[in-house]
């Protein structure tokens, strides 16, 4: 689930809809901002066939591996020193 394989496609594995999280975080956003905007542009409809939860997965992932964080209920990138 996190990584493509033969079951997963590409546009599924939580890695690649993590890298399209990271592409909207330009400025700090609300998770439902987030998924306003990912849904709208999301072109191949990848997100609408995967649902929030998965999102909310993708958003688990980011945390864990300190690529985001949230302060005052606000997602951003998370910089490192």
């Amino acid at each position: 689930m996190i990584l493509p394989s033969k079951h997963l496609s590409q546009q599924r594995a939580l890695l690649s809809v993590g890298a399209k999280v990271l592409q909207h975080l330009q400025i700090p956003k609300t998770v439902s901002a987030i998924w306003e905007e990912l849904t709208k542009a999301d072109d191949d409809k990848v997100l609408s066939n995967m649902g929030y939860n998965s999102f909310i997965l993708t958003l688990d992932l980011l945390y864990s591996i300190s690529a985001i964080e949230m302060e005052d209920g606000l997602l951003s990138v998370k910089k490192h020193d």
